[in-house]
């Protein structure tokens, strides 16, 4: 769940800053998932090599973040299947 929460905030940012335009940086909204994202973002930039730019780290934050969220699926989809579907409604 906290994969998603993260996937759909910089999402958000994104598509906040899309409408937003240039006066991005003084909407409340689109500060505010800055200050979500942050943290997401300079993790991206630990994991990344260098030569990814820092404008490119809130795509990779993304993708690794789907990707987390894409194996933790599966695993639960593992987990009910095992025990039984009648045990995970």
């Amino acid at each position: 769940m906290l994969a998603e929460i993260a996937l759909l905030a910089i999402a958000g940012q994104w598509v906040l800053g899309l409408l937003a335009g240039a006066k991005r940086e003084q909407n409340l909204f689109y500060q505010l998932f800055q200050v979500v994202t942050k943290p997401l973002i300079a993790g991206a930039r630990l994991v990344s090599p260098r030569v990814v730019l820092d404008r490119h780290l809130p795509l990779v934050a993304f993708l690794l973040l789907f990707f987390v969220w894409v194996v933790a699926t599966i695993t639960k989809i593992d987990i009910c299947v095992r025990i039984g579907v009648h045990l995970c409604k």
